[in-house]
């Protein structure tokens, strides 16, 4: 790409190249969440089908549930603040145990715990537009270097 004196302009398209991959990194960081909250919530309902380890294949598989949910979390919370990771991450998952106890184990669920339920949902759905990823920058502890 040239200016309009002829000069080259180096960089111009590295930019566009480099703004897309940082996109991309923040969508990963979205989608990772999204897996790790799925594997938590398969966990969790693992964990309470396996009636306090009685039946060990559902205890293991929740076990296994777990290792995945907090490896997907582990990279999410690379791009996206610990904070609004974990309360999206939890969030959400209290409020699909809730249903999925409610719908799959007949648990009781009254007038008044739906609409604090749905005050979680808002909330997550809040954090969620209004965090943007940092691709550029991840979260890092203990870097080493000294402030200054």
């Amino acid at each position: 790409m040239r200016t309009a004196s002829g000069r080259r302009i180096f960089g111009a398209r590295k930019l566009s190249l480099l703004e897309q991959t940082k996109r991309e990194i923040e969508m990963n960081a979205w989608i990772y969440l999204a897996i790790a909250i799925a594997f938590e919530i398969a966990g969790t309902s693992l964990l309470k089908a396996s009636d306090g380890f009685a039946r060990i294949g559902f205890g293991i598989g929740s076990m296994a549930c777990y290792w995945v949910c907090f490896a997907f979390l582990a990279v999410a919370m690379k791009s996206i603040p610990v904070g609004v990771t974990y309360a999206i991450w939890s969030g959400m998952g209290i409020m699909a145990i809730t249903i999925i106890g409610w719908l799959v184990f007949k648990q009781s669920l009254q007038p008044v715990q739906i609409g604090f339920i749905l005050l979680i949902l808002v909330g997550a759905i809040g954090l969620n537009l209004t965090t943007k990823a940092d691709a550029a920058e991840p979260q890092r502890v203990g870097s080493g270097a000294s402030p200054e």
